[in-house]
């Protein structure tokens, strides 16, 4: 069975999120894939509770939001949905975000478009491009299906459309590549505040300098969630690699990462609820479906994003968004290093890095696009994603609609 669409959306997290809404609120006819059984990606499935690179950088307080458009339009969707604005932490603003209110707000969207079908539990299984035409086989637990597009945006977060094209991407070698995430949902924990998590720091601390921790348990960190009692758990993971490093493409590598991240949890809060009183009611009450992925393969555009771009708050002719985060690198497990741009300039991210390089009707967004390994730590974040996955949607329906953009 096969059918043909304006735009095939691979992957509805922010970037394939705000792709698919964008590109079928122009009328195109658009069908948004995606692996899980709801979208927000990293938001939902590996729980990352705040949306980063949603504001300008300034030095005064007063948060402003970088981008209009689908960014603007999910902050205020979160904020009405949590009752929460913006938070100030260091030299960046932040906007506190609930995981299940994510999924909520993501239904709502795509439910209200009528250009727009969404396929869950779908997984990509080849594409080519032929006659004018991208013709992808997808796959799911019923079976084998093949679809026709005149556009394609890749939102995957893995540039997974360049896996099956034999080409255009390129990865950053272990072990440079940013360490994954791993955050897990507590309950138990009423009246949780800053001085409970420093004292949880100090409890950790002790547990690894006694033996009764593991090492790897010293960057673990907690956060109020917003709701009473919750809180979440985030740990930069090690250890689980394959034998040539990190590799976020290997399913065994991300195998042992995930069993991994889940063990030092369970042994954290375990040493924890025997040595405060405050944590003695403390349970872990959800999983992340995934370990969260910062870095994967990117893309090769028509322009590579560089990390001095960023630094000099370079602008373009053609950009279609600001980058407005600090290059949060993580490639150790010892805490982000971040680089600001001087004078907290924002750069623009030109179209040219959504264009996949002499592929015509290929276009890419969010963590996957055309960006060297530093500029990533910039543009990978949510709000930025929003941002630059609207461009893409915007621009696969044009090229469906003109056959240029």
């Amino acid at each position: 069975m096969s059918s043909l669409h304006d735009v095939l959306v691979v992957g509805g997290g922010s970037a394939g999120l705000a792709a698919a809404v964008t590109a079928a609120r122009t009328g195109a006819r658009t069908l948004l894939l995606e692996r899980y059984g709801y979208l927000g990606g990293m938001g939902t499935a590996s729980l990352v509770h705040t949306f980063c690179g949603l504001y300008l950088l300034r030095e005064e307080s007063g948060a402003v939001l970088a981008n209009p458009g689908f960014a603007t339009e999910m902050a205020e969707r979160m904020m009405a949905a949590t009752g929460l604005g913006p938070l100030r932490m260091g030299r960046v603003d932040v906007l506190p975000q609930h995981p299940v209110e994510f999924v909520r707000i993501a239904d709502e969207i795509t439910a209200a478009e009528a250009s727009l079908e969404t396929l869950f539990h779908t997984e990509v299984l080849a594409a080519r491009r032929d006659g004018g035409q991208w013709h992808v086989t997808v796959g799911g637990r019923g079976g084998v299906r093949d679809i026709s597009a005149t556009a394609l945006v890749d939102a995957s977060g893995d540039a997974v459309v360049a896996g099956f094209l034999g080409g255009g991407a390129e990865m950053t070698e272990s072990p440079g590549l940013q360490r994954p995430a791993y955050v897990f949902g507590i309950q138990g924990m009423p009246g949780f505040d800053d001085a409970a998590r420093l004292q949880a720091a100090g409890w950790i601390v002790e547990g690894v300098r006694k033996g009764m921790l593991p090492k790897s348990a010293m960057g673990l960190s907690f956060r109020a969630s917003g709701r009473p009692g919750e809180i979440f758990g985030s740990l930069d993971l090690t250890g689980g690699e394959s034998v040539s490093g990190y590799d976020p493409l290997d399913p065994r590598c991300l195998s042992s990462l995930e069993s991994g991240g889940r063990k030092i949890a369970a042994d954290v809060l375990r040493f924890l609820s025997g040595s405060s009183d405050g944590w003695r009611e403390a349970y872990i009450s959800q999983w992340p479906v995934r370990a969260g992925v910062r870095e994967s393969r990117r893309w090769i555009g028509e322009y590579v994003l560089a990390a001095e771009d960023l630094l000099e708050g370079r602008r373009f002719n053609d950009e279609i968004a600001l980058a407005t985060w600090p290059m949060e690198l993580r490639e150790t497990v010892k805490g982000p290093k971040l680089r600001y741009p001087r004078d907290n300039r924002p750069a623009g991210i030109p179209l040219r890095c959504l264009k996949a390089r002499g592929i015509p009707g290929l276009f890419v967004a969010g963590r996957c696009l055309s960006a060297d390994h530093e500029a990533q730590a910039s543009i990978r974040v949510m709000g930025t994603c929003f941002a630059t996955g609207g461009a893409a949607g915007e621009a696969a329906a044009e090229w469906a609609r003109t056959g240029s953009f």
